[in-house]
């Protein structure tokens, strides 16, 4: 059951309400654990120079599609119960949350791969571009893959 959108802006996502969500699913009961995953914004660009902010965009028409495909193969999995992704779009600064990936199943040894796997194939399928600006002034887009 989804309550609300894979995409967010900055300062929607609340883990607690997330977690709120995992735990109104019908199958709930047989929840034994929760992993997530929370990426944040670091000080440095892919190339280590000093950061500014990033920016965000995705394709408001299909990101939401694509991340629920991937949730729903992988609460296909033995053992899991739900997965949840939740993603920032716009500016973001040090610090600031960029992406939420929750899962729960059975046990830690059903949610751990599960949550590699949510992670990795939102960063590989999902269409969210970033842009690192520097604290140069220079900007870049790069690969979020």
């Amino acid at each position: 059951m989804v309550l609300w959108m894979s995409i967010c802006e900055k300062g929607e996502l609340d883990l607690r309400k997330i977690i709120e969500e995992v735990m109104s699913n019908k199958r709930s009961s047989e929840v034994g654990g929760i992993a997530s995953f929370l990426g944040v914004v670091r000080s440095t660009s892919s190339k280590g120079e000093k950061a500014d902010h990033l920016e965000f965009e995705a394709y408001n028409g299909k990101v939401d599609e694509v991340l629920t495909k991937i949730s729903e193969d992988i609460k296909k999995r033995p053992g899991i119960v739900e997965v949840l992704i939740r993603h920032v779009v716009g500016k973001l600064r040090q610090g600031e949350l960029i992406m939420a990936v929750v899962v729960a199943g059975k046990s830690r040894k059903d949610v751990f791969p599960a949550l590699a796997e949510a992670v990795e194939r939102t960063k590989k399928e999902a269409p969210i571009w970033k842009k690192e600006v520097l604290s140069s002034g220079q900007a870049n887009w790069v690969s979020y893959k």
